[in-house]
């Protein structure tokens, strides 16, 4: 068998993490496993070690290196990193007192060396690092890969013959780079089966693995929809605070996001059921063991939707955008899929994986000040994710 060169994408985080090298920040780099976080921290630092700059490199999942960033004592840790220029440290939210050991390194040496850190769940390397290092740290979000990343190593032409791919088996880097429909499918059963718990589990913030996959099954069947705590609990016999607890963990841990409604009151708005979307297609197919072509499908408009929505968040997010996303739905049944409120702004976006019949915007929608509203199909996404 002929193994063929895997393609290495050029990040859209690379330029921004480069930028604020030597700031007198400790620098982190959190997202899902499996997403190309030491792929890219690993590029970074092969361009600083051209420049002549000197690299300790440290794993969180290396007991020795553990036991080493473990050690609160300050002049330990100075003597470890004094005759290096940058200190990286993969898997942080393995070590325990990541959050002070930071603290020590970036106060004692400010901008004269650079601490860069990679972890895999934002709960806890977020929850570890948020008091010691205020004002200490910038956080760069890594997901899997996005339509422009693809960019750096595909035209414009294989994006769009491979879209039928990519909302079945969705856009993790070792996924995108199997070549054939039976390894990609292996691959992100293998990422939806191990990748995906691991950090929840072996922080042992659930009790249940098995509550834990019924709950995302439950999630992944209703996509894209307005999703009730009550009737998922009653479906799982849990309780309703058990569930919201397991969302916020997902969440937190890159599997899931949720979209809130949108309402000029917003007290209301926290009691109106939030949609849930998956921070990959594929994990959600795998999920369900859907690997089906496309047009044999009944859910082929909520992974459209789903699709589209997190390609939006990724391109927002790597150019430093941050709208409100919310969805806007009325009794009568006028709804808008998905929000972008920015400045006072509303710009609303319909997704449509097929020929839509109408293309225009529902009347009530049309009576905020300052809305606008976008049709996007198969058809007509390049602007919408910034290809254009």
């Amino acid at each position: 068998m002929i193994h063929l060169m895997v393609n290495v994408y050029k990040r859209a985080l690379q330029k921004s993490i480069e930028n604020a090298f030597f700031s007198g920040k400790a620098l982190i780099v959190v997202g899902p496993r499996q997403v190309g976080k030491t792929t890219l921290c690993k590029a970074i630092l092969k361009k600083q070690s051209i420049a002549g700059k000197t690299i300790l490199e440290l794993n969180g999942d290396n007991p020795t290196d553990r036991e080493k960033l473990t050690n609160k004592d300050q002049t330990f840790l100075i003597r470890l990193a004094d005759t290096f220029d940058i200190i990286f440290i993969d898997e942080g939210q393995k070590v325990t007192t990541i959050g002070q050991t930071l603290k020590i390194l970036v106060d004692h040496y400010g901008d004269k060396k650079q601490i860069l850190v990679t972890g895999s769940s934002s709960f806890n390397l977020l929850n570890m690092t948020t008091e010691p290092l205020t004002g200490r740290k910038r956080v760069f979000y890594l997901y899997p890969l996005s339509f422009g990343e693809l960019l750096s190593q595909k035209n414009r032409l294989d994006i769009q013959k491979e879209l039928d791919e990519f909302l079945i088996y969705g856009l993790y880097p070792d996924v995108v780079n199997k070549t054939s429909f039976p390894e990609k499918t292996a691959s992100v059963q293998e990422l939806a089966q191990s990748a995906l718990y691991k950090d929840i589990l072996e922080f042992q913030l659930v009790k249940s693995s098995e509550t834990l996959t019924n709950l995302l099954i439950a999630l992944a069947l209703q996509v894209g929809s307005e999703v009730s705590y009550t009737e998922i609990a009653s479906l799982l016999s849990i309780d309703k605070n058990t569930v919201e607890r397991y969302v916020d963990l997902l969440e937190k841990n890159f599997v899931i996001f949720r979209l809130p409604p949108y309402f000029t009151n917003k007290r209301k708005e926290i009691s109106k059921m939030k949609k849930i979307y998956f921070m990959d297609v594929g994990i959600r197919n795998a999920l369900i063991g859907n690997f089906s072509p496309l047009h044999t499908r009944s859910d082929k408009g909520a992974l459209w939707e789903n699709l589209m929505i997190v390609e939006r968040i990724k391109y927002n997010a790597y150019r430093g955008v941050s709208p409100r996303y919310t969805f806007w739905r009325t009794r009568s049944g006028s709804e808008v899929d998905f929000i972008e409120e920015y400045a006072g702004a509303l710009d609303g976006y319909e997704m449509k994986s097929g020929m839509p019949k109408k293309s225009h915007a529902p009347l009530p929608w049309k009576e905020y000040p300052k809305s606008t509203f976008s049709l996007i199909t198969p058809d007509s996404y390049d602007e919408f994710l910034g290809l254009a």
